[in-house]
């Protein structure tokens, strides 16, 4: 064996050694995420400043905070004499003292267990939507979770939800009458109006008649009484919950090829789209009434849910034709090709994928409404930032605090939002949504 041969030999006998620590672990991920260029560098240092200075000023103020006082000039009094004159700190006493109006508004304290309730059932009712390893069952609960959650937050009589909840199961059979006689398109246009009919004109009689022999209620609360996060989360979940049904419904409608139901979907979602949310607001606040019945008393949560709604479908519908638009022709062509018409092809075939691709543009959306919410405080509500805020610091216990009811407040929609990017991002690493 020449003298090649065997340095070769001797070389693959060899065990290969650990690379380099410049090339494997933390100081590889530095050297090409942070250090990679001059510009890397720059940024890097400038960012690592910002963050020093940004902590080195917060944190005291943070640490030196008071969790009990019951003023505010009582905080600060216990910080000088803690720290010294001229030293300023944090006065968490404010939420020690306030977050249950943080919470509930002005929602009767002996009554919160029912929005406590209310919330753990919201809870229970999408679970089975969010993570499918639950049993299927749980679902039947999700369907009927609105009527229960409507009833323990607003109280009243137990069968105006129901009766509620009847709409829809009349809706669904007379669509399914009419289905063999008259085609899909018209059962599903009996199965839209056929519950808006009977909630408009039966429902109210038929809750108060059922009442009448089986009187079943929880004590009345008043709209007004609504605030802080409990207000948020009615408002946010179930613009939600109703946004994405109508939203799909609103693509499918502008990719139809029937003139009236596409110029129909197009004029709404431009108009929609091109009108801030404020505006719909005020609409709902101050000019619905001018369109309605003299006396009708249309309750204002009521009102602002139904614009939210309608706003959020709207983009939502943008969001999901642009799935739409990114599946292969194949798709469709495969649908044909196994004989589904329309709506079994969209519900098998086309709609799984599409919403897949657009899971991110559809949590983005969500996301966006939940913090939208704030802005009910323009038409009298009392939002969690401002409405309430304001109302604490009408009194004057705790006059002239600024930072501590906007830190505590994004601090809870920072987790809701948190939890809902991490849910996306689990959701597609579920599905695949690259399609490798």
């Amino acid at each position: 064996m020449n003298a090649t041969a065997t340095s070769f030999v001797r070389k693959e006998m060899v065990a290969p050694s650990a690379p380099p620590s410049s090339e494997a672990g933390v100081v590889k991920w530095m050297r090409e995420n942070l250090f990679s260029s001059p510009l890397n560098v720059i940024l890097t240092v400038l960012g690592v400043s910002a963050v020093v200075y940004i902590v080195a000023h917060v944190a005291p103020w943070m640490l030196r905070g008071v969790w009990v006082a019951g003023t505010l000039s009582e905080c600060r009094e216990i910080i000088q004499a803690r720290y010294g004159d001229g030293v300023t700190g944090a006065c968490w006493a404010l939420i020690r003292d306030r977050w249950q109006q943080y919470l509930f508004g002005f929602y009767p304290s002996d009554l919160y267990w029912r929005p406590v309730l209310a919330f753990a059932l919201l809870l229970v009712a999408i679970a089975p939507v969010l993570f499918d390893a639950l049993p299927r069952k749980i679902l039947w609960f999700t369907l009927v979770y609105p009527a229960v959650g409507f009833w323990l937050l607003w109280g009243g009589t137990v069968w105006v939800p129901v009766m509620a909840l009847a709409g829809f199961v009349i809706g669904y059979v007379v669509a399914r009458v009419v289905q063999p006689l008259a085609g899909t398109i018209i059962a599903t246009v009996a199965a839209a109006v056929t519950p808006v009919l009977w909630w408009l004109f039966l429902a109210g009689p038929a809750a108060e008649a059922v009442h009448s022999i089986i009187p079943i209620a929880l004590e009345g609360v008043r709209s007004r009484e609504f605030g802080g996060f409990i207000l948020a989360f009615t408002i946010g979940f179930t613009g939600i919950a109703f946004s994405l049904p109508l939203g799909v419904m609103l693509a499918l409608g502008r990719q139809s090829d029937m003139f009236i139901v596409n110029k129909l979907s197009v004029g709404f979602i431009e108009f929609i789209r091109g009108v801030p949310l404020i505006t719909l607001l005020f609409t709902a606040s101050l000019l619905l009434n001018y369109f309605l019945p003299p006396g009708t008393d249309f309750d204002i949560i009521l009102r602002v849910i139904i614009m939210v709604v309608l706003f959020a479908a709207a983009y939502i519908a943008e969001v999901v034709r642009g799935g739409l638009a990114a599946l292969p022709r194949g798709q469709y062509e495969a649908a044909d090709a196994l004989g589904l018409d329309y709506w079994k092809a969209q519900r098998l075939i086309i709609m799984p994928q599409a919403l897949k691709i657009s899971i991110p543009g559809i949590v983005s959306t969500f996301i966006g409404l939940f913090k939208d919410t704030t802005l009910v405080v323009f038409v009298g509500l009392l939002d969690p930032l401002k409405g309430i805020t304001d109302a604490v610091r009408a009194s004057t216990d705790w006059k002239g605090v600024y930072w501590e009811p906007y830190i505590f407040v994004g601090a809870i929609f920072f987790v809701f939002c948190f939890g809902m990017s991490r849910y996306s991002m689990y959701l597609e690493r579920k599905l695949k949504t690259d399609h490798r």
